[in-house]
């Protein structure tokens, strides 16, 4: 039975384990105000209201609505990329392609960017109303999507060392390494040759790196990007006659769009007579024998490819430490935006991550049976399961159920919610490091059990976790680069653009790199100040 103070405030019977006492109400109601206050906080910064941008658009007549059109620009020469010359700009044959049509359907057009692997679950979620991001028309990508007319119409091509084996055909290649992009129609290819050793990557500009450094023999990959990336390295050229056909086409929702799919092909039609498409092909110097017999356009522009003139000089004739120092203090605007970018959503995550990981634990210490059960359950599965996965489940799933969240909301909650499991247990440890005598000397002091929680056990716990939660929060910065896959541009995305862009890996990569140190080195200093001034008398300082 409880002991009673003379002022009628009773507590538990001394020596009793604390994992066996109620959760207190006051402590239960100021855990659930914290987690809803955090979630709160995050919606209302970003404006999240659920079907608002759509149900705005929709109040729109069709003809005044903007297109959203969507691309991976990280790494996409020539289709959709940073202007070399100017990183704050994009340019590509299909960004001149989209700016035309956009003239064309007189009907201003928006671009969203994401990462490759997202941009058809993000046309599925309806992020945007189309794709054009060099997609192959094939009958596995038809099942998912639906396609437009073909704008392009290329061959895949063999890129190979200058001074390394000259492997012109298929059949050449055997007993070779050779690289190409994942899920790609050349892929395919080189998979029915067992006696090749493929290698896929997720970036174009890796393939060409690993040839040119001798990790592989050959590149197979489709005909604009072997000129841009294997023609214009002169380490590099492309041998051998047209491998096979590819035709892209401008990728909608499956069964949805009609409209503006309709609309997109009568664009490209015109496009096709009024010879806007050749145009914008000349000046890349894209314009194939392929695309003549697409188009039926036999003509020959006097246009000179002023834009494949322009990306080459800018790639290859500036060169020194002066033009790279140059460059770099160029990178500082955009190394900021991302950087502001990561801080926010790690903070916003860790704020969660705190409020939850608390609640967690205090409900496996204090809670009953089985809400204790099922707090153990969510930490062991949600450590149990790549984060990565979680932050697509989050983005992408839950819309089939009715819920939609913007791109930073999702990643706050998926990483909030993975480091609220690991921050649990560093608190159950820390309660459970608390020797329980605190707790019966602070009720003989007349406290309540909650009041002994609050005033005696918890801060004892927070100050010896106080480093554990400096070292995941450290950890949790650099695992927010994983939610660049949902759309959102942070420090380790834009390190690829610049990278991809400029074949510059060593440089761009320290720099990121200092960026990471630099935000997290301030957080470091002002725990080890908090612990200091937490620290008993006794404790020694470091």
């Amino acid at each position: 039975m409880p002991v009673c103070a003379h002022d009628g405030v009773c507590g538990p019977i001394s020596g009793m384990p604390a994992g066996h006492d109620a959760l207190p109400a006051p402590v239960w109601g100021a855990a659930l105000r914290a987690v809803a206050l955090v979630l709160m906080v995050c919606l209302v910064a970003v404006g999240v209201l659920p079907g608002g941008r759509a149900t705005a658009a929709e109040d729109k007549p069709a003809a005044q609505q903007t297109v959203r059109w969507a691309a991976d620009s990280s790494a996409d020469v020539p289709y959709t990329f940073h202007d070399p010359a100017n990183p704050e700009r994009l340019t590509g044959f299909e960004y001149d392609l989209m700016q035309e049509m956009q003239r064309h359907m007189g009907v201003p057009f928006q671009f969203i960017q994401n990462d490759w692997d997202g941009l058809i679950p993000g046309l599925q979620r309806g992020l945007y109303d189309m794709v054009i991001c060099g997609i192959e028309m094939t009958a596995e990508h038809a099942d998912s999507i639906d396609f437009s007319d073909p704008y392009y119409v290329t061959s895949e091509r063999l890129t190979v060392r200058r001074k390394g084996p000259q492997l012109t055909t298929l059949a050449s290649l055997s007993g070779h390494v050779v690289g190409t992009l994942k899920d790609t129609q050349a892929s395919q290819i080189l998979g029915r040759n067992p006696n090749v050793e493929l290698r896929t990557y997720e970036e174009e500009s890796d393939a060409f790196m690993d040839l040119v450094n001798g990790r592989t023999d050959a590149v197979l990959l489709d005909g604009p990007i072997a000129k841009y990336y294997g023609d214009t390295n002169p380490d590099l050229h492309v041998v051998g006659e047209p491998i096979g056909r590819v035709e892209y086409g401008i990728a909608f929702p499956k069964g949805q769009n009609e409209a503006l799919r309709g609309r997109v092909n009568a664009a490209l039609a015109a496009m096709r007579a009024d010879g806007t498409l050749h145009r914008v092909l000349a000046r890349w110097d894209l314009w194939t024998p392929e695309m003549a017999k697409l188009t039926g356009d036999d003509s020959v522009l006097d246009i000179p490819p002023t834009a494949f003139s322009a990306y080459v000089a800018e790639i290859q004739g500036k060169t020194g430490w002066r033009v790279r120092l140059e460059r770099y203090v160029g990178f500082i605007p955009q190394l900021l935006r991302a950087a502001w970018l990561t801080l926010l959503v790690s903070l916003s995550a860790m704020v969660l991550a705190v409020a939850l990981g608390l609640l967690l634990a205090l409900v496996r210490l204090y809670g009953p049976a089985p809400l204790a059960w099922l707090a153990a359950c969510y930490v062991e599965i949600v450590r149990g399961t790549p984060l990565l996965i979680q932050v697509l489940l989050i983005f992408y799933g839950l819309p089939q159920c009715g819920v939609n969240l913007t791109p930073f909301v999702a990643g706050v909650i998926s990483l909030g919610m993975n480091y609220a499991a690991y921050e649990a247990e560093n608190y159950r440890a820390g309660l459970q490091s608390v020797a329980f005598g605190q707790t019966e000397a602070a009720m003989a002091l007349n406290m309540t059990h909650a009041q002994a929680l609050r005033y005696v056990v918890v801060p004892q716990a927070f100050r010896l976790v106080m480093p554990i939660m400096t070292n995941d929060f450290i950890s949790l910065l650099k695992d927010s680069s994983l939610v660049s896959v949902i759309t959102l541009t942070e420090l380790t995305q834009t390190y690829i653009r610049l990278s991809s862009t400029y074949f510059d890996y060593f440089g761009t990569g320290i720099m990121v790199g200092l960026a990471y140190l630099l935000l997290g080195l301030p957080f470091v200093r002002l725990a080890r100040m908090a612990e200091r001034k937490l620290a008993s008398p006794h404790t020694r300082r470091r």
